[in-house]
């Protein structure tokens, strides 16, 4: 995650304020995560997370809070950094071809990129998000496949040794995921393990992988890892992909765009 400096104490509202920003961020994020990166008791972030909440600012789950924008009545306001995120979807369009067998995830930027779906892309998209596939519906020529099991409140998903066995048969020829955190040293990662393990799946169950992200979640790291840099095939900002910002992303077989 986004670090701090450690020797600086943020009063209440400039605490409130990083925090509800960290979460829009990143989506979601756990209690610990907040505390050490604002440098504060899990008690202190946990009563900060209630305030907001009841200032209709965030959202509580377990554990941690949510972004307003990820919750399926989210208006397009509600989204930190849409217009970025309209530009990444934009990049992300031409990959999309006719015939194509599509594994997705889900969250903010991946809805900017259904929107632009064109009614007439023949595809068959895979996915483990119930939020996608209902977005996915709107358009009248895909095949839509949605891999079942327990739904994980945190991220989501569908989650569990089954879902995963499912995605393992499958080979698709692009999967285009969100993530939390990427760093050009440590790669993809999350702090939640089921999402970890559902983005590994999906990885390794496909040809090529474009991973969407806005700038301010590069060269952050979280606690757990998904893939290597030098996994994934695509990394589509909204910066310029000459932009130096990206020079330490110039490695192996990734094409920035």
């Amino acid at each position: 995650m986004l670090a701090t400096d450690p020797s600086i104490v943020l009063v209440k509202e400039e605490r409130k304020e990083m925090l509800l920003k960290q979460i829009n961020l990143h989506t979601r994020v756990y209690l610990g995560d907040l505390a050490s990166t604002l440098n504060v008791s899990e008690d202190t972030i946990r009563r900060d997370i209630n305030e907001l909440a009841d200032e209709g600012k965030l959202i509580k789950i377990r554990g941690g809070a949510m972004s307003k924008a990820y919750h399926h009545t989210s208006a397009v306001q509600e989204t930190y950094g849409h217009q970025d995120k309209r530009t990444i979807a934009e990049k992300c369009l031409p990959l999309l071809q006719n015939g194509m067998l599509i594994l997705i995830g889900g969250g903010t930027t991946i809805r900017e990129l259904i929107k632009l779906i064109p009614a007439d892309l023949r595809a068959t998209f895979v996915t483990v998000n119930p939020l996608t596939a209902v977005e996915l519906m709107d358009k009248p020529n895909l095949e839509i496949i949605m891999i079942g099991g327990q739904i994980s409140r945190y991220s989501q998903m569908s989650v569990g040794g089954e879902v995963y066995q499912r995605l393992s048969e499958f080979r698709a020829d692009l999967c285009i995921i969100g993530t939390n955190a990427i760093d050009a040293r440590s790669g993809l990662t999350d702090s939640d393990w089921e999402t970890v393990q559902a983005k590994k799946a999906m990885i390794q169950a496909s040809a090529k992988v474009a991973v969407l992200a806005i700038s301010e979640k590069l060269n952050s790291v979280m606690r757990m890892k998904i893939a290597d840099l030098q996994q994934i095939d695509y990394l589509i900002t909204e910066l310029p992909a000459e932009s130096p910002q990206l020079t330490p992303y110039r490695t192996g077989n990734v094409q920035l765009r």
